[in-house]
């Protein structure tokens, strides 16, 4: 790894976006808006995209295509030429029919990469085996923070409350569906129905009687075998805190509370609409910081951070909690690899802390290019 400031060079930076998840599209939106605040005076990017076939290409980087326009998603460019890591951490071009070019040593990957084969470890591990030092949480921590059933066993071990739960398998829906349909209606309606390694709200459905049920379950399962459903808590308020790995070594900061309220429009949740397309903005209400007595806000800071070393996560999360009725404080997941648009709630959660988009990108790359590969 070079070294800062002796290099000659510049730090080269690695922005990683696209991937074969059912969130493709939303890690290109987050690149555009990421490539667009790096101080190319102090780094120089290379725009990495993965197609949803799985081909990694050298991407133009362009914002305007790599945002939604017109309600039409992006997509990476298949055909842009191929790229790969190769040895001694170098990305080489490989072009049909010639020989093999490098671009140069990577120092830093930022992978905006969203769900399974990327949000999940597996990018993790390449770059760990690479030697390439990255953006965000290690191998297990992405692992554990993509899949919401071990996510949940590992929070209740560390003490943390979760709402009830079923998993239902592929083996288990293949083998004895009534079964699985016994054990959603013994945890009482309405329950939510989620791919257990998905995010964006993709896949989840509200259902409110057991004759919902098996339709809900065939959309969770268009985009993961694996299936979890989950008790819905008693008139939750959906709370959101964002944790930051301390530079230096430092310990992590978690910043102010936020809240999400949503309402009309035949939205019953925050789902992908209300998230990402203009038309669910009118019904959609993101409060940073959350109307909360302070020490309802000091618990759900201090369960962040719990949940946040419970999973060994690094660099970056959102933690997001149910407040019931009753005024408990829930926890429903933490994302090792937040939603990361400027509109999205994490960037506006550290906005109110006086951490603007482009600084907290420039922590996200400091924290990166600090801390070592390999066990740690």
């Amino acid at each position: 790894m070079s070294e800062y400031p002796e290099s000659q060079r510049k730090p080269r930076v690695a922005v990683v976006f696209g991937g074969r998840s059912s969130e493709h599209a939303i890690s290109c939106v987050t690149a555009a808006n990421v490539l667009q605040v790096i101080d190319r005076d102090k780094y120089d990017v290379v725009p990495v995209g993965i197609s949803t076939s799985g081909h990694w290409v050298l991407e133009s980087g362009d914002p305007e295509r790599l945002s939604i326009t017109d309600g039409k998603l992006p997509e990476v460019d298949v055909t842009a030429m191929p790229v790969l890591f190769g040895a001694n951490r170098e990305l080489v071009v490989s072009e049909p029919d010639q020989v093999p070019s490098t671009l140069g040593e990577v120092d830093v990957v930022f992978p905006l990469l969203h769900g399974p084969w990327g949000e999940d470890g597996t990018i993790q591990g390449l770059l760990e085996m690479s030697d390439i030092r990255y953006v965000g949480s290690g191998v297990l921590a992405s692992a554990v923070g993509m899949d919401k059933h071990y996510m949940k066993v590992v929070f209740q071990a560390a003490g943390l409350e979760v709402t009830p739960y079923v998993v239902i398998r592929d083996r288990d829906w293949m083998r004895d569906a009534d079964a699985c349909r016994a054990a959603v209606n013994a945890l009482g309606y309405p329950v939510f129905v989620k791919p257990a390694r998905g995010g964006s709200s993709l896949g989840i459905s509200k259902v409110n009687s057991l004759d919902e049920l098996d339709e809900a379950v065939a959309v969770a399962r268009a985009h993961d075998p694996k299936v979890i459903v989950e008790a819905s808590a008693k008139s939750p308020r959906e709370i959101e805190v964002g944790v930051l790995g301390g530079l230096g070594g430092g310990n992590p900061e978690v910043s102010v509370c936020g809240e999400i309220e949503v309402s009309g429009g035949g939205h019953d949740f925050y789902d992908f609409e209300t998230k990402y397309l203009p038309e669910g903005e009118e019904y959609t209400a993101l409060s940073v910081p959350a109307d909360l007595p302070s020490e309802i806000a000091d618990e759900v800071r201090a369960k962040a951070l719990i949940a946040f070393d419970a999973i060994e996560a690094e660099g970056l999360a959102r933690v997001d909690f149910f407040l019931d009725a009753d005024h408990r404080v829930i926890i429903n997941e933490i994302n090792t690899m937040p939603g990361f648009t400027p509109t999205s709630m994490f960037p506006r959660l550290w906005a109110a802390a006086g951490k603007d988009y482009a600084a907290l990108v420039e922590h996200l790359l400091q924290l990166a290019m600090t801390r070592p590969t390999g066990l740690r």
